[in-house]
């Protein structure tokens, strides 16, 4: 009887070590998406947009899209289809 109850506690300490830590940035503050609030608001469906980000070489946004087969870089586009870029300064 003591052992199963030893093994027990044991257990619930070691899965109390388990549990997930709570970070100090408060929910409103973190977002999940590494690219500009305003971008997500544009961005169309189905688009991962957690693997989005700016490439320097056109400053438009990317995103990586797993396929069956490979997963490919491909623009990261708005509802109506155009692709979403920076403004670019002159």
């Amino acid at each position: 009887m003591q052992i199963r109850t030893a093994a027990i506690a044991l257990t619930l300490l070691i899965l109390a070590g388990c549990a997930a830590q709570t970070p100090d940035i408060a929910a409103e503050e973190a977002s999940p998406y590494p690219i500009p609030n305003e971008v997500v608001a544009i961005a169309g469906p189905n688009q991962d947009l957690t693997t989005a980000r700016v490439d320097p070489a056109d400053d438009c946004y990317w995103y990586y899209h797993a396929g069956p087969v490979e997963t490919t870089l491909v623009p990261l586009r708005a509802a109506n289809g155009n692709h979403i870029c920076n403004a670019r300064t002159s």
